[in-house]
């Protein structure tokens, strides 16, 4: 049976690692320029110390000088890295666009130019159904990563059962990917009856996408737990804790960002776009909520929750 071809992006890893050295380069000429500003500073204000008002003005300007040269270093290093993540985003959708088309077409020109028993190619029309709605996904994070942040705020809202809506999602990740129950399964039974008010299909999309994330980056020996907790009558929370790669804490403030992703040796072969846990994030604001993640390192896990207010029914 053909399999798709493995490519492997070596130009997009020395990309990386020159935008690095264009950061150290930047920090190092910024420190530079500061550190001979502050020492012609020095030297004026020793020269000039009997004087007065020059000494003033020239301390304002040079003052000055020094906060415009931090603030230039401040903006270049942001830009490279925002470059970076843009880079990343686009060499990510690139490959997970064009990997399942030549999959399918490989196994169209198979099935062009050979004959190939029932069983095979059923085998085919089954590979390229999933290569289908792996292109459907990612076409679907692109666009809804744009709708989320122009959408209407309360457009078609409604009361939802958030209980129904998280089983269904974690039901339907099971089945996507392939899952025995004890892979991503709830850690209590959850309340029967939660309601909230919202979007029933980004509130889907949110859930769907945090359950995404966490079977994508706990590898082979999956073990996901999903709670819906109620710690108050105003509020619900959704946490979902897995055994995968994990991040340090350094990340927590960058991995709702929008393109960005965790880059180590675990997270190397892992694919996607970046726009995952960004969507997550602008759905549950726009809902009155918020989300966190917690981890102890790199290798140990981690753990995502959303918690949104609620509908208190009697």
């Amino acid at each position: 049976m053909p399999l798709a071809p493995i490519h492997y992006n070596l130009p997009m890893v020395m990309r990386i690692t020159s935008r690095g050295k264009a950061i150290a380069f930047f920090i190092t000429l910024g420190a530079l320029l500061v550190g001979l500003a502050i020492a012609v500073s020095v030297s004026y204000i020793v020269i000039s110390w009997r004087q007065v008002v020059p000494l003033v003005l020239g301390i304002i300007f040079l003052g000055c000088i020094i906060a415009g040269m931090v603030l230039n270093t401040i903006f270049l290093v942001r830009e490279v890295r925002r470059n970076e993540q843009q880079d990343s985003f686009l060499n990510a959708v690139t490959h997970e666009l064009k990997t399942p088309i030549t999959s399918i077409r490989l196994y169209l020109e198979t099935l062009e130019r050979r004959r190939v028993d029932d069983a095979h190619r059923h085998d085919f029309y089954r590979l390229m159904l999933e290569d289908t709605d792996r292109l459907l996904g990612t076409v679907e994070q692109v666009l809804k990563a744009g709708e989320v942040r122009h959408r209407n705020a309360r457009k078609n809202w409604q009361e939802v059962n958030f209980t129904d809506l998280v089983r269904e999602a974690l039901d339907l990740s099971r089945l996507r990917h392939n899952l025995p129950t004890q892979a991503v399964h709830f850690g209590s039974e959850p309340p029967r009856h939660i309601t909230l008010m919202g979007n029933r299909e980004e509130l889907r999309t949110a859930v769907a996408n945090l359950l995404e994330n966490a079977v994508k980056y706990s590898g082979p020996n999956r073990e996901i737990t999903v709670d819906v907790l109620t710690p108050d009558l105003d509020s619900v929370v959704l946490r979902v804790h897995d055994n995968g790669v994990g991040f340090q804490r350094a990340e927590v403030k960058r991995i709702f960002k929008r393109f960005y992703r965790v880059h180590t040796r675990a997270t190397a072969q892992v694919k996607g776009t970046g726009l995952g846990l960004f969507i997550v994030r602008a759905i549950v604001r726009r809902h009155g909520g918020d989300v966190t993640a917690e981890s102890d390192g790199e290798g140990r896990g981690s753990t995502f929750s959303i918690r949104l207010p609620r509908v208190y029914r009697v």
